[in-house]
């Protein structure tokens, strides 16, 4: 009975290369570990900052698109009764029309920006998606079938020839 025992001696470095190689990849995987959890840690504080100030930014959106509604509904009447002219009007609607658009953008990026905070903390579900995907589908009920519109009807100084080219009325001489 004999047992035989083989120990390199020399292989050139090759043991303490592997050694060094094996620890040096072991670092590598921990400060990758260390780069994915602060990415992620990044990616929901964006997210739930995103989420923070759109909330505050739809909010105040909502106060400027009733103050441009407001606006447009005076000039209307001021056009009505003559001490306004067609470009307040237009230019009251195009207030309103540009905060409906913010509005929405303002919207759908809390949106979006909720959604990326559910997912960063890994509680994203079918069904966050589903109900996102309800709110975002065309409805019968929209709000641009109750917005003023300008009106079609002539300037009242107009019927009798009392305007000048722009709409106003002459200054008295």
């Amino acid at each position: 009975m004999g047992v035989q025992l083989t120990i390199p001696l020399y292989e050139g470095g090759a043991t303490q290369s592997r050694v060094r190689q094996t620890l040096a990849l072991e670092d590598k995987a921990a400060a990758d570990l260390d780069a994915a959890r602060r990415s992620a840690a990044l990616s929901a504080r964006q997210a739930f900052l995103g989420v923070s100030s759109g909330l505050a930014q739809v909010r105040a959106l909502e106060t400027a698109e009733r103050s441009a509604r407001t606006s447009l509904e005076s000039n209307l009447l001021g056009y009505q009764v003559g001490v306004r002219i067609n470009i307040d009007v237009l230019n009251a609607q195009d207030q309103l029309f540009s905060a409906r658009r913010d509005l929405a953008k303002a919207r759908y990026d809390t949106l979006i920006n909720s959604l990326k905070l559910k997912a960063s903390a890994a509680s994203l579900t079918d069904s966050d998606v589903l109900s996102l995907n309800t709110l975002l589908s065309p409805t019968a009920d929209t709000a641009l079938t109750t917005l003023p519109v300008a009106p079609s009807v002539p300037h009242p100084g107009a019927a009798a020839g009392k305007t000048n080219a722009v709409g106003r009325r002459p200054m008295p001489q």
